[in-house]
Formats: C-alpha cells, structure tokens, sequence
C-alpha cells in the first residue's frame, strides 16, 4: 500500500483561482454579482478550500491549513455578507466598514505573504497580489471609488490567474515528472 499523499494545494488553488477570477469580473465592471459568484463563493472557492486546508493538516503543512482553511472560510463569509440582506437576515455592511473587513483580510494576507517568501515565484505572486487586492479593495470602499474598484478587478483576474496556473503547474508537473509549466 502506497503510503504517499496527494497533494491538495492545486484543488485549493484552482478554488481560490477561479472564484477569484470570476468576482473581479464583476468588480472590473464587466458583470453584475449574481448567482454564479455566489454559487462558486460558496462551493468551489469556500468548501472546497476547506477541505484543501483540512487534507494540508493531515500532510503537516500549517502553511497550507491556515492558507486554504482561512480563504475559504473568507469566501463562505463574504456570500454570507451579500447574502444575509437579500434574505432579510441582516442589515447589509455599510462600505466604509466593509472596508475594514478588507483590510484586515490584507493584513494577514501579509503575513501569509511572508511566509512564502522561501518559495516559488508564482506562490509569492498569487500571495504579493491578493495582498495589493485586499488593499484596493479596501481603498475602494473606504473612498467610495469605482475606478480603484475596477483597478482592484483587473488586479483580482491576474492574481486569480496566477493562483489557477500554479495549479495547473503542480498537477501536470507532478503528473509529467518533469517541469512543464515552470514556477520559477
């Protein structure tokens, strides 16, 4: 019996990716937030994160727990923010303080950030950009800007880019033997 794990960074990446890409769509402009956000909020780039952090636990990798555990949870907060109002739970956040929200999402990120810094390029890339996006954000609320907002949406699509490509490059490294997708 092979005692080796698989490892589950690519399907937290790809979570945290492609949700990613999709919610900058819309803060680029392009589309309003709908059920597709939502959906992928809470399923892909929620859940699934989860379970990603939960399988990092059982490989030993705190980094990998504490990334993918706290962005997913991050992604099932943040549908339940948009979700809470529209279901008459809540009383929706007013910007300014959904600006702080961000920031203090950026701050850890930060942190995260620094703890990456042993690593590739591409991970202190997804990490360095979802720092400046969290900032953006948060500069986007607290200033009530839509154009730092559609700023923070083309930054959001290359940093949810960069998180799918790393993926991409764990599996088919992993699955080639061989370097097929560098990282630098």
């Amino acid at each position: 019996m092979d005692a080796r794990l698989a490892n589950p960074a690519p399907l937290g990446l790809m979570g945290f990716g492609m949700t990613t890409i999709l919610l900058n769509i819309h803060n680029a402009g392009w589309f309003p937030i709908g059920s597709m956000v939502l959906a992928m909020g809470i399923f892909y780039g929620g859940m699934a994160q989860v379970i990603a952090g939960i399988l990092e636990f059982r490989k030993g990798n705190t980094f990998g727990l504490t990334a993918f555990a706290s962005y997913g949870f991050f992604w099932l907060t943040l549908c339940g923010l948009i979700m809470l109002p529209k279901l008459g739970l809540a009383e929706p956040t007013p910007e300014a303080f959904m600006g702080w929200f961000l920031f203090l999402w950026g701050i850890f990120t930060l942190f995260m950030f620094l703890g990456t810094l042993g690593g590739n390029f591409v991970l202190k890339f997804v990490f360095g950009s979802l720092t400046v996006l969290f900032f953006l954000l948060a500069a986007r609320d607290w200033l009530e800007s839509a154009a730092i907002g559609r700023l923070a949406g083309y930054e959001g699509i290359l940093c949810g880019a960069s998180a799918c490509y790393l993926a991409m490059a764990e599996v088919l490294n992993e699955k080639y033997g061989r370097t097929v997708l560098p990282v630098g």
